[in-house]
């Protein structure tokens, strides 16, 4: 029972023992022991603020990044509206050209048949004159035997000559 009702002397020496421990503890615990919760309590603060202005940073960042992706997007709307214009421009320029040589091959074609054409159209009347010269002589030949047909057929071509 002793321990439930202690003694006077028990109960001083505690108490001279609590003090002294309160004493070194106030003396060479507390100040180390307030000076480390202090310096946690400005980490933590610190961390909080860089973890404010990182936020911060990263507000500012996104809005940046934002900027610059619709810039980019412009310049990528910019860069295709003028490749379909080179492309449209270059369709067309090959066309007209395409059809420029188209027509002056055409031209060259109509000028070849226009040309071969009157060289055929040349030869064959040569040709028939020739017939008709060969075949004129065949016949007036056999016609023609004595002198006095000559002369007769002489007179008539004059006759129906006109001159101017």
């Amino acid at each position: 029972m002793e321990l439930l009702t202690p003694s006077y002397g028990l109960i001083f020496w505690m108490l001279v023992w609590f003090g002294i421990m309160f004493f070194l503890l106030k003396k060479f615990a507390w100040p180390v022991i307030l000076n480390g919760l202090q310096e946690r309590e400005r980490s933590i603060s610190d961390a909080l603020d860089a973890a404010k202005n990182a936020k911060e940073e990263m507000v500012r960042l996104k809005s940046d990044n934002e900027k610059i992706l619709a810039e980019a997007r412009s310049q990528r709307d910019t860069l295709l509206k003028e490749a379909r214009d080179t492309k449209e421009a270059i369709i067309n320029e090959a066309k007209s050209k395409a059809q420029a040589e188209t027509d002056r091959l055409l031209t060259q074609a109509r000028e070849a048949i226009i040309s071969e054409k009157n060289a055929a159209v040349t030869e064959l009347k040569n040709q028939v004159s020739s017939l008709a010269i060969e075949i004129a002589e065949k016949v007036i030949q056999r016609e023609l035997n004595s002198p006095e047909q000559h002369k007769a057929l002489v007179n008539d071509m004059i006759k129906d000559l006109k001159f101017n």
